[in-house]
């Protein structure tokens, strides 16, 4: 998993979308406003999912702002270098997306009444979703060697670190009544009444021709045809979606198709050692 990286605080960052000081800046500096909303996740867990839900329940439903923004610009990640000039476009309440592990979030966030959203996925499907990103988004070195990859995963050598580490730093605040947390699978299962879990979490009152709405148009199709929400409107030198598509798939499961049976139970041996203390789990610990 090669690209041009800096190390802050043991956690590994792209050169270029992210600069020493814009992270410095987003732990150390950043005011967060008790008003606003977090969507935060390890890459490739939901993020754009949870963005377009995010936006849809702010506006009640009404699509003009999710088809007239684009959804980095609804979201902006407030850790990247870009952030500052994208932060003066947003109306309060402010939603704000970040891959960042809880030890360098934001230190004003904990003495706010913000609220995070945190959404995890199978990890397995975490690292086939990475791997097909890593061939359309340039500042990565595209590799076929899935075995090579997979240990990049392990071992921590992806954008933002570990995966393991990251999940078990956000999950020390799972009994917080700011963090509500959530799967890729759940809302896959329940689409609709994960939206309405969700705006109950925030204190929205929608009423169900709205949350329909909402549910209609965060579904993958509608995203997918969506050039605000497709990323098909960012610059080929950023993303060259001629060799495949931001929006992939959109389902679970998609990892049986890529991992061997070696490589399924080497994993899973990685994840039960990196994970026993953790008292929590998931069902992909039953069903991989």
């Amino acid at each position: 998993m090669s690209f041009d990286h800096f190390d802050y605080k043991g956690v590994r960052f792209a050169k270029g979308i992210y600069t020493e000081e814009s992270v410095s800046h987003a732990e150390n500096e950043f005011e967060v406003f008790d008003d606003d909303i977090y969507n935060v996740t390890y890459p490739k867990s939901g993020t754009n999912w949870m963005i377009e839900i995010l936006n849809l329940i702010k506006h009640k439903g009404d699509v003009t702002k999710t088809n007239a923004t684009p959804i980095f610009s609804r979201s902006p990640w407030y850790e990247t270098a870009s952030f500052k000039e994208r932060v003066k476009k947003l109306d309060p309440p402010r939603i704000l997306s970040s891959h960042l592990p809880h030890h360098i979030f934001a230190k004003s966030y904990f003495k706010s009444k913000a609220k995070i959203i945190y959404i995890m996925r199978n990890p397995r499907d975490v690292i086939v979703s990475l791997f097909h990103f890593t061939k359309i988004v340039k500042i990565y070195t595209p590799t076929e060697n899935f075995q090579n990859f997979l240990e990049d995963f392990i071992q921590g050598k992806a954008l933002y670190g570990s995966w393991f580490d990251h999940v078990k730093g956000w999950m020390q605040m799972k009994d917080d009544e700011r963090f509500f947390f959530i799967t890729y699978e759940e809302l896959l299962q329940d689409h609709r009444g994960s939206v309405v879990r969700i705006c109950k979490f925030l204190g929205q009152e929608l009423d169900d021709a709205q949350i329909d709405t909402v549910v209609k148009h965060s579904t993958f199709q509608s995203m997918k045809e969506n050039p605000m929400s497709n990323w098909s409107n960012v610059p080929s030198y950023v993303i060259d979606l001629s060799k495949g598509s931001f929006l992939r798939k959109g389902i679970s499961g998609d990892w049986k198709n890529h991992f061997t049976v070696a490589q399924s139970e080497y994993f899973d041996k990685i994840y039960q050692e990196k994970m026993k203390d953790l008292n929590m789990s998931f069902f992909w610990e039953q069903s991989s």
